[in-house]
C-alpha cells in the first residue's frame, strides 16, 4: 500500500480552517503529515490538530513541496495566486473560495451528489460550493432525482459567521449594546443609534434586525450570493437551463444558514413520498412535526455534519410542487466538512 499523502490546510487560523483542524482530528485519519498555513501574521501560532501542536507556517512555493492534497479556505483573490502555485508543485487543491467554482475546466462537488465529478480535474483543482447552496442543495439532489426538478424559489436566512469571525465578533458586540433596554426597536432609529458605527461588514444593525442582502452587488440589483445559489445549483445538478429566484438575508443568528424551499418538479409530488426520499438521503436528517413544535433550526443544526429539513408541505396551488425548510452548519457541511470530504476521496484515489 502506498504511503499516505501529506495533507496541507491553507487558512488553518481562520473560522473554517479551525473546523477543518476539528474535523482532522474526529475523522477517520487517512493523512500522513498535516502541515498548516496561514498568513504572516498568523506565522508561529500552535494549533492543535490530530492530537498533536503543529506550528502555523506562512505560505511560500517551496513550502507545498512534497504535499499531495491541499485544502484551501481563504479569500478569492489568495487563492486565485496560490492554488495555481500549490499545483504547480505537485498538490491537488480542494478549494473552498468562489475562486474557480463556475470556471468549465474545474468541477464543482457536493460528495453526496456528484462524487464522480473529483475524476475530471484538468488544472488539478476542486472546487467547493458556497455554503448557503450546500446546505439546500443536498437536501434537493434526492428530490431531483425522483420527480425530475424544474424551478427553485429560495429565500435564504444567513447566520452571520458566513462573513467570517469578523461577523460573529460584530454581533456579539452589537448584542452588548443593545442588551438590557426593552424599548430599543419601538422606535425609529433607535436601534441604529444604540449600535452606533460598529456595523462590521454588514450595512445594516445586525442585532434586533434583519437584513435583506449578502454578498457584493451583482447585474440589475441582485446579489452575488443569490447569483451563486442559482449558478452553483445548476452546475452541482449538471441541469443549465434550471430556473432558479433566489433572495438572500442575513439573520441574527451566529452559525447555520437556513433556506425556505419552493421546489417545482415536472410529476406530482406528495408530502409523505418526499418524507420518504429525505430519510433515505445520505447527509440529511428529517425533522418534521410541527404538531410537537419540532422543526428544523440553525440552533440545533449547529455542530452537526447533515442538513436537517422538515416544514415539509405541497403546494397548495401546484401538485407539482413542495415546500419544505433547511437548515445546517455553515462552518461544517457548508465549508470545513464538504472540503474534507472531497480530499478525502482525494487520499483514497492516491493510496490505491
Amino acid at each position: 500500500m502506498a504511503a499516505l499523502p501529506t495533507l496541507a490546510v491553507v487558512g488553518a487560523t481562520g473560522a473554517v480552517g479551525t473546523v477543518m483542524c476539528e474535523l482532522l482530528t474526529g475523522r477517520r485519519n487517512v493523512w500522513g503529515e498535516i502541515r498548516l498555513f496561514a498568513s504572516e501574521r498568523s506565522a508561529g501560532r500552535k494549533v492543535r490538530c490530530r492530537g498533536e501542536e503543529l506550528t502555523v507556517q506562512a505560505l511560500t512555493e517551496k513550502a507545498f513541496d512534497g504535499v499531495d492534497v491541499a485544502m484551501f479556505d481563504v479569500p478569492d483573490e489568495v487563492a486565485a495566486h496560490w492554488a495555481p502555485i500549490a499545483v504547480r508543485r505537485g498538490a491537488i487543491v480542494v478549494d473552498n473560495s468562489g475562486a474557480f467554482r463556475m470556471a468549465s475546466d474545474v468541477p464543482l462537488v457536493v460528495p453526496e451528489i456528484n462524487l464522480e465529478q473529483v475524476q475530471h480535474r484538468p488544472r488539478g483543482i476542486v472546487a467547493n460550493a458556497n455554503c448557503t447552496t450546500l446546505a439546500m442543495i443536498v437536501a434537493v439532489a434526492p428530490l431531483h432525482r425522483e420527480y425530475g426538478l424544474r424551478e427553485l424559489v429560495l429565500a435564504s436566512y444567513q447566520s452571520v459567521s458566513g462573513a467570517g469571525q469578523v461577523g460573529a465578533d460584530t454581533l456579539h458586540d452589537q448584542l452588548a449594546k443593545v442588551a438590557g433596554d426593552r424599548l430599543l426597536g419601538s422606535r425609529t432609529g433607535d436601534v441604529r443609534q444604540a449600535v452606533g458605527d460598529d456595523l462590521g461588514p454588514f450595512p445594516a444593525p445586525m442585532a434586533l434586525n434583519v437584513v435583506p442582502w449578502a454578498g457584493s452587488l451583482a447585474e440589475d440589483g441582485w446579489s452575488s450570493e443569490e447569483m451563486k445559489m442559482r449558478d452553483e445549483s445548476r452546475k452541482i445538478l449538471g441541469t443549465p437551463h434550471l430556473k432558479v429566484t433566489a433572495t438572500c438575508v442575513r439573520v441574527p443568528v451566529l452559525t447555520g444558514h437556513s433556506v425556505a424551499v419552493h421546489a417545482v418538479f415536472g410529476t406530482e409530488i406528495n408530502a409523505e413520498g418526499a418524507r420518504g426520499v429525505l430519510r433515505n438521503a445520505p447527509g440529511v436528517i428529517v425533522v418534521d412535526d410541527p404538531a410537537a413544535g419540532e422543526f428544523p433550526m440553525p440552533i440545533d443544526a449547529v455542530g452537526t455534519d447533515p442538513s436537517w429539513v422538515g416544514r415539509i408541505r405541497r403546494a397548495l396551488d401546484d401538485p407539482r410542487a413542495l415546500n419544505f425548510f433547511v437548515t445546517g452548519d455553515n462552518l461544517r457541511k457548508g465549508a470545513a466538512l464538504n472540503t474534507a470530504q472531497i480530499a478525502e476521496l482525494l487520499a483514497k484515489e492516491l493510496t490505491r
